[in-house]
């Protein structure tokens, strides 16, 4: 069954997380992309163990469905076939900075007259329109930048990052919106569109969407940052023998756990009575449901907890989330017999649909595994191709069996 998606050509120049994300959830949804690689490949292809290489676990995991070109955008000739490919493409999508792009030659104000229909995406660190324009930006920077970073310090610690590369999946996240909306809005009118995804205008929204707080009103009528997330014991809690995630929300979820310890009188405790008065001493309270928490296995209040209708869960591991049992009975993963790479896990879009569900995506490709045939399907003859390969704008893979092995 093709994907919601089937049909649509994406000529994908993203590297690192960012944009690569993006463009593997529009493949895995069933559109045709094609990414351009530099002659040394996407540098995620030496992050992570690999059999070979050039081929990490960071690069095999975002990177299905798509195929591969890799030229040096420094000649002139590797230029003159992004633009061909680009009469091909629905979507033009790249994460370079604005300048880089100019000076190549593939602004939009370059490649519009080209295909007056196309979806042109620029995923960028920071919006045209500020002084940040133009700059550097990875997650780490717009972690702190945004605030993520300064929200552990306002909980009580010191500041840091989190332990995942949320900055780069938020706008990633965002561009796939930016992308399929732009095609909505094309198939209503006929007319293509430039549209910008800034990585720190996302995360910041994001971020200040729960915690622009009082700040929301003008004048304000309280602090930026909201109490209930920002306690310092909002974490998961001890019990006898582990961990447990528990959140204890709504006031029919308050109301059955004073009932469930025995503490009813608490419902009517004006400090706990309602959601405001929770959140104004959610120090004090969450403390307490610390001390009781501990009182018990994890498997007990996990049981207690979901029978009142309380939602609660254990606290996973990276190595026991892999075994997690609804994972593993949903579908989540997959395996997978890579051409080159052998056996692998894979993990299936969080989504499922009743009708447009895809097929199972191609699996990463070798750096410039698929340039030739990408070529050939734009009218390119083979005495163009050699051309381009002896001058080094188009770069031919080595066979995988002369890769130099890499640690497994």
């Amino acid at each position: 069954m093709p994907g919601a998606l089937h049909g649509i050509r994406i000529l994908d120049l993203t590297s690192v997380l960012m944009g690569p994300s993006a463009t593997q959830m529009l493949a895995e949804m069933g559109a045709e992309v094609v990414k351009i690689e530099p002659t040394g490949g996407d540098t995620t292809r030496g992050i992570g163990p690999g059999r070979r290489p050039s081929m990490g676990s960071n690069f095999l995991n975002m990177n299905r469905g798509k195929r591969s070109i890799s030229l040096d955008l420094k000649r002139a000739s590797a230029v003159r076939a992004v633009k061909r490919m680009v009469t091909w493409a629905d979507v033009f999508i790249h994460n370079i900075r604005p300048q880089a792009a100019a000076r190549l030659g593939l602004s939009d104000a370059h490649l519009r007259p080209l295909k007056p229909a196309l979806i042109y995406c620029a995923l960028t660190g920071y919006g045209s329109a500020g002084p940040y324009a133009g700059q550097a930006a990875y997650d780490d920077l717009i972690q702190g930048q945004a605030g993520i970073a300064g929200l552990f310090q306002r909980g009580g610690g010191e500041p840091r990052y989190v332990p995942t590369p949320v900055a780069d999946r938020v706008a990633g996240l965002n561009a796939v919106v930016a992308v399929t909306s732009s095609l909505l809005y094309r198939e209503r009118t006929g007319q293509g569109q430039y549209v910008e995804v800034p990585m720190f205008e996302s995360v910041a929204h994001m971020v200040l969407s729960d915690h622009l707080y009082g700040r929301t009103h003008e004048p304000p009528l309280g602090p930026a940052g909201y109490d209930r997330v920002l306690s310092a014991a909002r974490r998961p809690y001890a019990t006898s023998d582990g961990w447990l995630c528990v959140l204890i929300y709504q006031d029919r979820h308050w109301q059955r756990f004073f009932g469930l310890v025995d503490r009813p009188d608490m419902a009517s405790d004006p400090r706990f009575a309602t959601m405001r008065d929770r959140n104004s001493h959610v120090d004090e309270l969450y403390a307490w449901v610390a001390q009781v928490l501990r009182t018990r296995s994890t498997e007990d209040w996990i049981s207690l907890l979901r029978q009142a209708d309380i939602p609660a869960g254990p606290l996973n591991s990276l190595e026991s989330l892999l075994d997690d049992k609804h994972l593993q009975q949903s579908g989540f993963f997959t395996e997978v017999d890579h051409p080159s790479e052998g056996r692998l896990r894979a993990m299936r879009l969080p989504m499922t649909w009743s009708v447009s569900t895809p097929d199972q995506p191609r699996p990463a490709p070798n750096l410039g595994e698929h340039g030739p045939e990408v070529l050939r399907e734009l009218g390119f003859d083979e005495s163009e191709i050699a051309t381009m390969v002896a001058e080094g704008a188009l770069h031919i893979p080595s066979s995988p069996a002369d890769d130099q092995p890499g640690e497994p």
